[in-house]
């Protein structure tokens, strides 16, 4: 991983450890968006933010949309702070996401790709997620 790759991740699980990402929807959010994750019609995605994966309520879904704009909003304050851009935030954050956050059965999306579910094992990254050491 690059310097500023390590950098953005460093952030990013600063950003996950300190809450300012709402990462585990159980936690974070409605009972609905929740029962949306374990029912694998919302999930995770590798650009750090929340996608529908299937049929979802007007109200899950409009919930969704509010975690990701307060997730962009807090992607674009950590950018302004270590001097990256957005999008570069989110997928570090993404990343960490992925790799420590979606629980065996839930849902998540690589890319374009379509969207899996998680088994026992550790999902496979990007590249870019590729972490130093």
């Amino acid at each position: 991983m690059t310097r500023k790759l390590l950098m953005i991740a460093t952030g990013a699980a600063v950003a996950l450890a300190t809450g300012l990402v709402m990462t585990t929807p159980a936690s974070a959010q409605s009972g609905a968006v929740a029962a949306a994750v374990g029912a694998g019609t919302v999930g995770e995605q590798a650009d750090g933010y929340l996608g529908i994966a299937g049929s979802v309520s007007a109200d899950v879904r409009a919930e969704v949309e509010s975690i990701n704009i307060k997730r962009r909003a807090a992607y674009t304050n950590l950018a302004g702070k270590r001097g990256v851009t957005v999008q570069d935030v989110a997928a570090a954050t993404g990343c960490q996401i992925l790799s420590s956050r979606v629980q065996q059965g839930q849902v998540y999306r690589i890319g374009s790709g379509g969207w899996q579910t998680k088994g026992a094992g550790a999902i496979p990254l990007p590249s870019y997620c590729a972490t130093a050491g």
